[in-house]
Parts: C-alpha cells; structure tokens; sequence
C-alpha cells in the first residue's frame, strides 16, 4: 500500500460517528456575515454597499490581484453592513452582512440535478469560469483553483492529483462527496484534466474508506473516465499535497520555493473538483459545500451542505447543541485545526468541519519538560526539528529560524500529537513560522523598491 516515506503518525480516525451520515442540507441562515479574505492571498475587495439588494450567486466581492478569490452571495436579502468583525479565533476581519429575503437566485444558474457530462470549452474557458466562480482549494489550504491551474512558463503538467485522502481524523465531508456525488466529482475531475492538458489523473484515497473507493471505481468502470484511483495506506499526513505527491508519483516537491508543478503534479481536492463541476458546467459560484459536524459527545453528528457565511451556532444546534460542562470547539480537526472563541462566526470556503470536545478531552494535557526523546524528529514528514524551531520560536531568534527552514513547516501537528512531555510544539512553530514569512516578505518589498 503507497504512502510517504519520511515521517507521519497514527492517530484514531474516529469518522465512526459521522462518516455513514448522509448529506442534509443546512436550513438557510437568517443573516450571513461573508468574510473577504476566505483564500489565501490579497483579501477581495467589495462590490456591494449598506442597503444593496442581492440574489443567491451574485458577485459582491472581485479578486485583489492575480492571487486572490471573488466571492458571491450565499443568500438573497439585503446588505446591512460591510464592516469589521471577529472571526472564530476573535481576530477583527472585514466582511459583508446581508440579511436574508426569500432564495431568488441568479438566473444564469442551473439548479437542475441534472448531470450535464459533456464539457465543449477550451482550457482558457475552463480556469476563466472557475476563477469567475471563486473556487478555492476546500481541503483548507484555500489555494485559488485558477492560480493552480495557470502552468509558469518553463514548466509542464504531467499528473492531476485529486485528493480525496481525507486524513485528518473525525471529518467524512469529503468521504460522504465521493460516496453521494461521484459522477459529478468525476466529471469535474476531467474538465481539471482538459484545464491542464494532462493524460494522468489519480485519485488518491486512503483505505479506510473502501466504500468510497469501489463507488468510484464502479462510475470509472461503467461511464467514460480515464482516470484512476490509488488506494493508500492509513497514515497521517497522507493528505498534505507533497506528502500525497510523493506517494502516489514517487517524486519529491523540493523545497520552497519549490512546488508542485517543478516535478510535474497539480494536486486539487476532491470537493474542489466537485465545485469545479458546478461551476463550468452549472454556472455556480463557490456559496456552499458540505460540512462535518461531530464530536463523540454530540448527540447528532451530522454532514451538512451549509451556505457560505452561516453561523457555526447553527451546525452545532442543528447536532444537538453543545454538550455539558466543560467544551471545546474547534473549526478543523484534532491536528490542525483552530480552536474557536466565538460561535457566531461564518462557515468559510476552508471550513471542513467542526469538531466539538467534551469533559477530559476538552483540556490539554500539562506540559512537562522536554526530554530530548526525538519522537517529534521521527515524526515530521518535512524532516525538521520541531523541539529546536519551537524553542527558537518561544525565544524570537528569527534569522536562526529561517536557517532551520521553518517555512517548509506543513503545520500537520505530528509533533504536538506525539510529544511525551505534552509540548504546544504546533503552536510556536506556527508563531514563528508566520513571523518569519512576514520577515521574508518585508524583505522582498524592500528589495523590489531600490
């Protein structure tokens, strides 16, 4: 069974409680607040004022730049602010607030469940439409699609890479996508290899969810697919796009400013070929996708189709609400998600899943000093040193950091999960990680202006 080879861990799946929950769809919200920076890059820029009326898929957010994402109107209402609010982790963010008004949708969207199979337009067409429609990569890196797809002079797409790994434990949004919607993620899969121009399109799966691999293998079988899909083995981060690379090619991203595509691979996620789907061949934008709910103390996990901009108050009520005593709430998984201070907040592009601890599991363990055992060495799959970057980190020493190379950190959380001593290890590489890019930027700057 394929996998990478340096580094990874083990950790429980628990997908138990949600990953044969069917897909329901999310009553819609009341007010949505939209965040303008759901990408990675320049935040969008408003197209809309206080008082506009808008409909469901109608642009109220334009790109920044090359390496930015519109964003449309999960809803149809009216604008009652664009303003700065908190996002799940309390920091202020600029966003739009529409409250809604019924669910008239914009006309040129086709919400028919009709299969449309067939794909008439050219490459350039193709990433056009998906950069009009604000697809973004849904595994949460939030890359924008169409960056990923505009190949640099000099380079050549050999392999599509669509990763349905799903590894992080607890979420299934992408494994119940697989299961449900097949046909249209497969679809989607060959406008990406058209976008491209590729011949080679893998779909990698890990081989905890053999349902969701004979799915696929069953539309390949019977319809007009040439694409394959690559069981792999249980272990994390098989989902990391050059962990996954390496796995399914054998190759090896070099390091940043390495990509993929210097060893001839474009990886997308699964959800993000879905969308891709819709978009080209629905005309919809990026307003919703499927989320995961759940958490072994919730009374109802579910996976839930939830507009863009929905409170996760309302994903946690529509699973039975918080559970007893103490509680933890985190927008992600157990490895790299974020813990939440603010309930409100909106479901993102990004946003996968929620997962909600209870009771002992809602508290971290305390911090004992390190003792040097290396399990933290052992487990990067990036082959640092995650007790020195985070001590370098706790001490602010940050051209030593960047010699350690701390910006090729993947923020897995292999080391923090298999810390005997009970270190934040994540949480310092993570400070000094983002210290140190800002660092590298500014510097950059400097240097463009002599």
């Amino acid at each position: 069974m394929k996998t990478f080879p340096v580094g990874g861990v083990h950790p429980s799946d628990n997908k138990q409680w949600s990953n044969a929950k069917a897909i329901e769809v999310l009553e819609l919200p009341d007010v949505v607040n939209i965040p303008l920076g759901q990408h990675i890059g320049a935040p969008a820029t408003a197209k809309v004022a206080k008082g506009d009326k808008v409909l469901t898929g109608q642009l109220i957010a334009e790109a920044t730049g090359f390496m930015s994402a519109n964003i449309h109107s999960p809803i149809s209402g009216t604008v009652t602010a664009v303003d700065m609010q908190p996002n799940g982790q309390g920091l202020r963010q600029m966003m739009i607030t529409i409250k809604r008004e019924g669910d008239e949708w914009m006309p040129e969207i086709d919400r028919s469940k009709d299969i449309k199979r067939e794909c008439e337009l050219d490459s350039q067409a193709i990433i056009s439409k998906i950069k009009d429609a604000g697809i973004v990569g849904m595994g949460g890196a939030t890359f924008p699609t169409h960056v990923k797809l505009s190949i640099p002079n000099g380079c050549k797409a050999e392999y599509l890479i669509i990763n349905g790994v799903e590894c992080e434990p607890y979420l299934t949004s992408d494994h119940r996508n697989m299961l449900e919607r097949g046909e249209e993620l497969l679809i989607g899969v060959e406008i990406l290899k058209k976008a491209l121009n590729v011949e080679h399109a893998v779909v990698g799966v890990e081989n905890n969810k053999p349902d969701a691999i004979e799915n696929l293998n069953k539309i390949i079988a019977s319809g007009k697919f040439d694409i394959k899909v690559e069981p792999l083995k249980v272990q994390y981060p098989q989902g990391g796009e050059k962990q996954l690379i390496a796995a399914v090619t054998g190759r090896e991203v070099p390091p940043p400013p390495g990509l993929p595509i210097h060893v001839g691979a474009v990886v997308c996620n699964a959800s993000t070929a879905l969308a891709v789907y819709e978009a080209v061949q629905k005309n919809k934008p990026l307003i919703e996708r499927v989320v995961t709910i759940t958490g072994k103390d919730l009374q109802s996990p579910r996976n839930l189709l939830t507009r863009m901009g929905t409170p996760i108050s309302k994903l946690i009520e529509m699973a039975g609400g918080l559970p007893e005593g103490d509680v933890k709430v985190v927008n992600g998984g157990p490895m790299m998600g974020r813990a939440m201070v603010n309930l409100d907040s909106a479901v993102t592009k990004g946003c996968s899943g929620v997962t909600v601890y209870a009771g002992v599991d809602a508290h971290r363990v305390s911090p004992s000093p390190c003792i040097k055992c290396a399990k933290c060495v052992a487990a990067c799959p990036m082959s640092l040193e995650p007790y020195l970057i985070s001590k370098l980190a706790k001490k602010q020493m940050w051209e030593r950091l960047e010699q350690e190379n701390i910006v090729d950190c993947i923020e897995c959380g292999c080391c923090q999960f298999t810390c005997p001593a009970g270190l934040p290890l994540l949480d310092y590489v993570r400070y000094g990680k983002q210290t140190v890019m800002g660092i590298i930027r500014s510097r950059a700057a400097a240097a463009a202006k002599k």
